[in-house]
């Protein structure tokens, strides 16, 4: 399988989890015989989408060229990111901006229609609130959106969701335990 990663973390810091996260899916994906591409957030040069002109006119920056070939090249997209206030950072918002545009991602007129059809996907999100307050108290709305108003909008489907909360106060061992999961989802292509 092609599986595209993208780790959404927008801090480049060796030390963010999500780092460790895409790596550990990269890994197991690898080991496993998947052909693996991983993009990551904080090496991109890209502006975000100010108006509709900018939303309707081809982009001409390497960095989003790359992202829209990552996508296109992939049977299942993994991307990783911390939660917050509710969703995924800014950053990573833009970035599908960009990248999910008319014309690559969906076809625009009366009726839309997603172009990216026959591709899965695997969101991982950190957070510091326990994973099942983010789903039952707050209605993980940020996550629903990703995954309806975005990616199931272009096409991708099915697309299954791994969270991990009270990232601060994970134990060495219960880190380690979250890899060694993750890098199993990897090797499954899941």
């Amino acid at each position: 399988m092609r599986i595209g990663i993208i780790d959404g973390h927008p801090d480049g810091d060796p030390a963010r989890y999500c780092h460790a996260l895409a790596d550990a899916y990269s890994d197991g994906a690898r080991k496993a015989g998947h052909e693996v591409r991983l993009l990551r957030l904080s090496e991109l040069d890209f502006p975000i989408l100010l108006g509709r002109a900018d939303w309707e006119a081809p982009h001409a920056c390497p960095d989003l060229t790359s992202a829209q070939d990552l996508v296109a090249w992939s049977e299942h997209l993994m991307i990783v990111h911390p939660l917050w206030l509710g969703a995924q950072p800014a950053r990573l918002k833009a970035l599908l901006e960009q990248v999910l545009r008319p014309g690559f991602a969906f076809r625009a007129g009366h009726a839309m229609t997603g172009r990216l059809t026959g591709r899965s996907a695997r969101l991982i999100v950190t957070m510091g609130m326990p994973a099942p307050v983010y789903r039952l108290w707050f209605g993980a709305h940020g996550l629903k959106a990703l995954k309806r108003n975005v990616l199931g909008f272009v096409g991708i489907r099915p697309i299954r969701d791994t969270l991990i909360g009270n990232i601060e106060g994970l134990s060495p061992a219960r880190r380690q335990a979250w890899l060694a999961a993750v890098g199993a989802l990897g090797a499954r292509g899941r």
